[in-house]
C-alpha cells in the first residue's frame, strides 16, 4: 500500500520553527506544505529557502487551511496553550515545543483538548532521542542498573541569559527562567530514564543574581533594552517521586559555577548498576566483588535525534500510537516546575496528588 503524503504545517517562523523546517524536509512522507508567523516577512523568507508553498499571514489563518493535517507549534511559550488547543479543535495533530505550557492550568486544558480530539499530541523532547540517551535507556530497560533510586540533573551555564528584557525573560510571556527553558529537558529525560515515576513532594529554591543587573548575557535571542526581568537565573530542586526514588534537579543560564561542566548532566544511580551522561559522554559503574567497574557507554548509531523525533510523531499520526513523550509527560512535567516554584516564594515543601 502506498503510505500517503502527511501535510504539515509550522506555526513559528524563527530559529526553532526554522529547524523543524529543515529536519522535516530530509523525512520522506511529509511535505512542509505551510508557514505562518505573526511577522509576516519572515515566513516569507522561510518559505522561500525551505521551497514552502503557502505563507499564512497569521497562525489561525493556517488552522482553518483544511489541507493541514497536522501541526508544528514552534512559538514563545505563552502562546503555546491557546494555538495548541485550537489545533486540536480543528482536528490537527500538534508537535508542540517545550515547555508544554507556561503553568500546569494551561497544560492541563491542552491535555484534556488532546484527549477529547482523539488527535496527537506530541511533546518535542529531542533529547530523549539522541544516541547516548536511547543507549543509557537500553542498558537500564537491559537491566543492567536495576531500580534507579536516586539521580542527579543539571545544566549550570555560567553566561548564557537569552533575550535580556525580551519575552525570555518575562515570567508573563516565559512562565519562568532556565527552570523552564533548559531545566524542563533534564527534568523529562531524567523521569523518562527512570520509567516515568510521579512526582509526590518538591523542595526547590529560585535565585535572581545576575538578571537583574543585566549580567550574564548571552547570544541566544534578541535583547530588548527597554524591556526587564523577572524570572530567576539559577534554580535548586529536590522532587521525591512514588516509586521512592529522588531526585535532584539544578539549573542555570547564568552562576558562577567553579569547576562544574556547562554540558548538561544526568547520574542516574540504580541497586545493580549506574549510569550518567555528561554532554556527549557516557559511563557504567557497577561493583564486580571487591572491585568498582567503569565503563564508557557507547552512543547507539542512526538518524540523528529530531529526525528520529520528527519520525516518531508521523508514525504516531498514521498508526494511532500514543508518542513516548505524550500530553501527560509535558503536564507531569509543568506540574513539577509549578511546585518548584510555589515552593520558593514559600520556602516550604509542595506535595502533590494525581486522580
Amino acid at each position: 500500500m502506498t503510505q500517503t503524503t502527511i501535510r504539515l504545517g509550522i506555526i513559528g517562523a524563527g530559529a526553532i520553527g526554522g529547524v523543524h523546517m529543515q529536519t522535516f524536509g530530509k523525512i520522506e512522507g511529509v511535505e512542509v506544505a505551510a508557514v505562518a508567523d505573526v511577522y509576516v516577512p519572515l515566513a516569507e523568507q522561510r518559505a522561500q529557502e525551505f521551497g514552502i508553498q503557502t505563507v499564512h499571514p497569521s497562525p489561525q489563518a493556517l488552522l482553518e487551511d483544511d489541507s493541514i493535517e497536522a501541526v508544528v507549534i514552534g512559538v514563545p511559550n505563552q502562546f503555546h496553550a491557546s494555538l495548541a488547543i485550537e489545533a486540536l479543535k480543528r482536528g490537527k495533530h500538534v508537535l508542540l515545543e517545550k515547555p508544554m505550557a507556561i503553568n500546569s492550568g494551561e497544560a492541563k486544558t491542552i491535555v484534556d483538548e488532546a484527549a477529547a480530539s482523539g488527535k496527537v499530541l506530541m511533546m518535542s523532547h529531542q533529547m530523549r532521542w539522541t544516541g547516548l540517551s536511547r543507549a543509557l535507556k537500553q542498558r537500564i530497560d537491559n537491566g543492567d542498573v536495576g531500580h534507579v533510586y536516586n539521580a542527579k540533573a543539571g545544566w549550570l551555564r555560567k553566561k548564557g541569559i537569552p533575550g535580556w528584557g525580551s519575552w525570555f525573560t518575562r515570567k508573563d510571556q516565559s512562565g519562568g527562567g532556565p527552570l523552564i527553558d533548559i531545566g524542563v529537558h533534564m527534568l523529562d529525560l531524567s523521569l523518562y530514564l527512570m520509567g516515568n515515576p510521579k512526582p509526590v513532594s518538591v523542595y526547590g529554591s529560585t535565585y535572581a543574581q545576575f538578571g537583574p543587573r543585566r549580567e550574564g548575557i548571552g547570544t541566544w535571542g534578541t535583547p530588548n533594552w527597554d524591556g526587564f526581568y523577572d524570572v530567576e537565573d539559577l534554580a535548586s530542586a529536590l522532587i521525591k517521586l512514588d516509586n521512592g526514588a529522588t531526585l535532584s534537579l539544578e539549573v542555570s543560564w547564568a552562576a558562577h559555577s567553579a569547576m562544574l561542566s556547562e554540558d548538561p548532566f544526568i547520574h542516574l544511580m540504580g541497586t545493580e548498576g549506574g549510569v550518567a551522561l555528561v554532554g556527549g559522554s557516557g559511563k557504567y559503574v557497577t561493583h564486580e566483588g571487591e572491585h568498582v567497574v567503569e565503563s564508557d557507554v557507547v552512543p547507539l548509531e542512526g538518524e540523528e535525534d529530531r529526525v528520529l523525533m520528527s519520525r516518531h510523531f508521523l508514525e504516531c499520526i498514521r498508526e494511532g500510537k500514543q508518542p513516548i513523550t505524550s500530553a501527560l509527560s509535558g503536564y507531569t512535567n509543568n506540574r513539577i516546575l509549578d511546585a518548584i516554584y510555589e515552593s520558593s516564594r514559600t520556602g516550604s515543601e509542595v506535595k502533590l496528588e494525581w486522580d
